[in-house]
């Protein structure tokens, strides 16, 4: 059963959807939102044994409600016209120092609930990018880093998400879309090339024929067939890392 508390941060406060019990597993959502597909995704992670926190990262802008969509997202016109409602100036905003600030947040709600012992943090679309930057910011915890079609994990910036990855101690499951913009087969490798020399266990694949948002079957990306690899991959990760 999924329930919403209300997590303080330095800038404010944010709702989260928490469930389950066991080892802790951060959440970060897609660019959409917290909406009733993440308490799915949350309640099915919590169903193995974890205690899953999900916050609503956008909270500086309004509350999930204020900035969820009101059309349905499977028309895929929706789901374009949705994008072009501002939701990339919310991605934009959110910064990295002001994305550690809240991760430092979600990390100590989520111990005040789960079995003490190490993490994993899960992202889906922009949420991989957090995944991955959370991981190095508190590597002494996370192990376990799942992230589904991401976009932006590797540029060229000096703080681009994959650089994280050679100071952390986790496993990786990586499952990216096909023919994505945001994350080439060039893109790939560099995250291979970068989990390689960094000794990290992990999975690192393109899914045949899954677009952008395959994971996310309340809009018209799902892919169904690459909705359960990701679900089985991320289940296999942290039933090795944290089981």
């Amino acid at each position: 059963m999924v329930e919403t508390i209300q997590i303080p941060t330095p800038d404010g406060t944010a709702e989260a959807y928490l469930a389950g019990s066991g080892p802790g597993v951060l959440f970060y959502m897609d660019a959409i939102g917290l909406r009733p597909r993440i308490a799915e995704m949350v309640d099915e992670i919590a169903s193995w044994g974890y205690t899953v926190l999900a916050p609503h990262v956008f909270y500086r802008h309004g509350s999930a409600a204020d900035l969820s969509p009101t059309a349905d997202l499977r028309v895929a016109e929706n789901r374009a016209a949705f994008f072009r409602s501002g939701v990339m100036a919310r991605v934009n905003a959110l910064t990295p120092d002001k994305a550690e600030r809240d991760a430092a947040a979600w990390i100590a709600t989520l111990a005040e609930h789960a079995a003490a012992g190490p993490m994993g943090t899960v992202g889906y679309c922009m949420g991989a990018r957090l995944a991955l930057r959370t991981a190095g910011w508190h590597a002494d915890r996370v192990k376990a880093v799942g992230g589904f079609h991401g976009g932006g994990l590797v540029t060229d910036r000096p703080d681009s998400p994959h650089l994280a990855i050679a100071g952390t101690t986790a496993s990786y499951a990586l499952l990216h879309a096909d023919d994505d913009k945001s994350l080439t087969p060039e893109h790939v490798t560099v995250l291979e090339d970068t989990l390689t020399e960094a000794g990290r266990p992990h999975v690192n694949e393109i899914v045949p024929g899954a677009p952008h948002g395959y994971t996310m079957s309340d809009t018209s990306s799902w892919h169904e067939e690459g909705a359960r690899r990701a679900s089985a991959e991320l289940r296999a990760l942290l039933d090795r890392a944290l089981g």
